[in-house]
């Protein structure tokens, strides 16, 4: 297990709850075309309004980082993310979303406790405590972008194609990497004999409140 990456021994020590975000039913839903799109379209928009946090979280992580390369590493991301809502934006759009209703939606419950989870743990704790929280959604989203594409197998004329291919996309696989690095860097710096089990509970609560916003998703069109 020491010879492990951090982010592989994080995930064998929440199986369970990574197995439950992974294959949840609106992730099947989107990978064979059966998801409802209302569903869909009420994920988009907290979607949108969870990118907002998530940026704040790595501008946070510059905050917190020590090391210049780190820092320029958060900022990256900061930009990337603070980018990736106009291209989230416009992709509503083509749902049929309107960019003023959504920037005046409220959050969702789920959005609101998953965010300030991160954030949370972002200034209670250090770097290493933010990216472990972070990596959920900034790792997770890549493999569950290649599970449906290697695995479950995307079908024909399937209405949610495009965000598959992001997913699945090297770009957002090329992320998901230098988050997994960074895992494993932030760990060399500041890890220790007692640092894993705490590592893991924040790892595993922010894989449930992964879940949750799948859930969320469905709930919204019970």
């Amino acid at each position: 297990m020491a010879e492990s990456r951090l982010y592989d021994q994080l995930k064998e020590a929440c199986a369970t709850e990574w197995e439950e975000y992974t294959r949840h039913k609106f992730v099947l839903g989107i990978a064979d075309g059966s998801l409802q799109l209302e569903a869909f379209r009420f994920y988009l928009v907290q979607d949108f309004l969870f990118l907002k946090h998530f940026a704040r979280a790595y501008a946070l992580a510059v905050y917190k980082s020590e090391h210049l390369e780190d820092m320029r590493a958060a900022a990256g991301s900061t930009a990337a993310i603070l980018g990736e809502t106009g291209v989230h934006l416009k992709y509503c759009a083509d749902w049929g979303l309107n960019e003023d209703d959504i920037v005046a939606t409220s959050e969702a419950p789920e959005t609101t406790a998953y965010t300030r989870f991160v954030l949370e743990r972002g200034m209670a704790g250090d770097v290493l405590d933010l990216h472990v929280a972070l990596s959920p959604c900034a790792v997770g989203y890549a493999e569950i972008g290649r599970l449906i594409v290697d695995e479950l197998g995307p079908k024909a004329s399937n209405p949610y194609q495009d965000w598959i291919n992001v997913y699945s996309g090297d770009e957002f696989g090329d992320g998901a990497a230098s988050q997994v690095a960074m895992l494993d860097r932030q760990m060399a710096l500041r890890g220790g004999p007692g640092r894993f089990d705490g590592l893991v509970e924040t790892f595993r609560t922010a894989t449930r409140l992964e879940r949750d916003f799948w859930q969320m998703g469905l709930n919204a069109v019970k």
